[in-house]
C-alpha cells in the first residue's frame, strides 16, 4: 500500500501534455496556449481621445480659468472610428468624442467639463466657439498609439490559461482562432453485474449506475471529454471487450472490480492487457485504487481504476484523475485550494490512513469552521452532495478533536466564504 502522494507521482509520470489544435477563440475559453501570440498592430492604432472633449493646443490654453475663459474657435467635430479632415491650429479646436483619433495639429484634450460648453448648449445653437476653463497640458487626456500593445510585442505566452480577457485581448489584434492543448478523452466503464443503466426500469437486487454519470461530470468539470463505455459484466471476456474501446482515448478510468473479492477482475484483466504499477493507497475512503497502462493496439492508455463505491469513487477521481486530466490539458497547477479551519467534529483515524471526510465549511467572523455532514460511509453519495470540503487527517494523527485547526481541501466555494 502506498502513500497518495507517491500514487500521484507514478500517475502524473504516465501521463503527458497533448497536442495543440486550433480552436474558435470562444471554443477556447478555459483551455491552455499552445503558442506564442504576437501582435501584428499597434493598439491603439493612433492617438486617440481619453475622454469626450475639445482636441486642442495646450500652448494656447495658458492661464485659462473659470472667471476668465480662453476662447477658441470651434472648428470641427470627430466622432470614434472617423478621421477629422481639418488640422487643429492656434485658436482653433475641434470636439472629440473618446476613443476619436487625434486630430493634426493638435497635442491636448479639454474635457467638456472644463469648458463652457453646457451653458454654451442653453443657447440652442450651433456651438461655434468654446471657452476653455482649465489650462491644458500637453498630452492630457491622449492616449497614446500601441500604448496599449505595440506591433511586434510579445502579448500572449503559450501555457497561460485563457480567461475572458485573454479572449478580448485575442480579438482586439483580429485573431479568429488560437492553438491550444486538446481536451483529453477519457473512456469510462463501470464494471459489475448488480448494475443497471438509469434508462432501464430496475429489478430486484439491482442498482442504477450512478458512477458512470458521476465521473463523467467531474471529467468534463475540469476539462475532459467522457466517453461512455457503458457497463461490463463480471467476467473476464465481456471486460477485455468493453476495455478494448478505449484504443482512441487518452486515459481510461473504470470503477470497481479492484478489490480483493472473487469478482473483483479489473486488475487482473489491466496485468493481462499491460502492467499494474499499484493497487491499493494508503487513504479513506478509496484504498482499493488501481493504476497502469494498457496496450491497446499501438497505443498506450493510462488507466486508472476507481473503486466501486461512489463516494470512494468520487474522491479517488479528485485526488489523482483530476490531476492527470490537468497535466494533459497543460495546467501547471494541480492543487485544489486548501483553507485552515477549526474542527467541529471529533473525527477518529485508527488504521493509519489518510482520510478526507466530507464537510460543510462554513466563515464566521473572518474564520473558517468545517463540520461533518453526517454520516461517512463510502456508500452513502448524498454526503458528497451537502459537502463542500473535504477535511483532511494525516496518516500518522489517531484523531482530530473537536476545537482543533485542521488542513480542508475545497470542492466548491459558494458566496457566503
Amino acid at each position: 500500500m502506498i502513500s497518495v502522494e507517491e500514487a500521484l507521482e507514478k500517475i502524473l509520470s504516465n501521463c503527458s501534455v497533448l497536442e495543440p489544435e486550433d480552436e474558435l477563440i470562444l471554443d477556447a475559453l478555459g483551455r491552455v496556449m499552445a503558442e506564442d501570440v504576437r501582435s501584428t498592430i499597434d493598439i491603439p492604432p493612433l492617438d486617440n481621445s481619453a475622454m469626450d472633449g475639445y482636441a486642442v493646443q495646450a500652448q494656447g490654453t495658458e492661464g485659462a480659468r473659470p472667471s476668465s475663459p480662453i476662447i477658441l474657435r470651434v472648428i470641427g467635430e470627430v466622432a470614434a472610428g472617423y478621421i477629422a479632415k481639418e488640422e487643429v491650429g492656434p485658436g482653433t479646436a475641434i470636439r472629440i468624442m473618446t476613443g476619436a483619433p487625434i486630430p493634426k495639429g493638435a497635442d491636448a484634450v479639454v474635457q467638456f467639463e472644463d469648458t463652457d460648453e453646457e451653458k454654451r448648449k442653453t443657447a440652442k445653437k450651433p456651438i461655434k466657439e468654446i471657452g476653455i476653463m482649465r489650462q491644458a497640458v500637453k498630452g492630457q487626456n491622449i492616449r497614446l498609439a500601441g500604448e496599449d500593445i505595440s506591433s511586434g510585442s510579445l502579448v500572449l505566452q503559450a501555457g497561460a490559461v485563457i480567461r475572458p480577457q485573454e479572449i478580448g485581448v485575442l480579438a482586439s489584434l483580429g485573431r479568429e482562432v488560437v492553438s491550444v492543448i486538446r481536451r483529453p478523452v477519457v473512456a469510462i466503464l463501470a464494471t459489475g453485474d448488480e448494475l443497471v443503466d438509469i434508462k432501464e426500469s430496475l429489478p430486484p437486487g439491482k442498482i442504477y449506475n450512478s458512477n458512470t454519470y458521476s465521473i463523467a461530470a467531474q471529467v468534463l468539470r475540469y476539462g475532459g471529454v467522457p466517453k461512455i463505455l457503458g457497463i461490463a459484466r463480471d467476467n473476464i471476456e465481456a471486460l477485455q471487450d468493453k476495455i478494448k474501446q478505449a484504443r482512441d482515448a487518452d486515459m481510461l478510468i473504470t470503477s470497481a472490480g479492484v478489490s480483493v473479492g472473487e469478482y473483483d477482475v479489473v486488475k487482473d484483466v489491466l496485468a493481462q492487457l499491460g502492467e499494474v504499477t499499484f493497487w491499493t493507497v494508503r487513504m479513506k475512503p478509496g484504498k482499493p485504487l488501481a493504476f497502469g497502462v494498457l496496450k491497446l493496439g499501438k497505443r498506450k492508455v493510462p488507466h486508472l481504476g476507481l473503486p466501486g463505491n461512489p463516494v470512494s469513487s468520487m474522491i479517488a477521481f479528485e485526488q489523482f484523475a483530476r490531476p492527470a486530466i490537468l497535466k494533459m490539458l497543460g495546467r501547471k497547477d494541480y492543487t485544489k485550494p486548501v483553507i485552515v479551519a477549526k474542527s467541529e467534529s471529533r473525527i477518529v483515524n485508527n488504521d493509519n490512513r489518510r482520510i478526507f471526510a466530507r464537510v460543510i465549511v462554513t466563515k464566521r467572523d473572518d474564520r473558517y469552521f468545517a463540520k461533518l455532514v453526517g454520516p461517512q460511509g463510502s456508500g452513502i453519495l448524498t454526503s458528497m452532495s451537502l459537502a463542500n470540503g473535504l477535511m483532511i487527517v494525516p496518516e500518522n494523527k489517531p484523531a482530530i478533536e473537536a476545537g482543533e485547526e485542521v488542513q480542508v481541501q475545497m470542492l466548491d466555494w459558494n458566496q457566503d466564504l
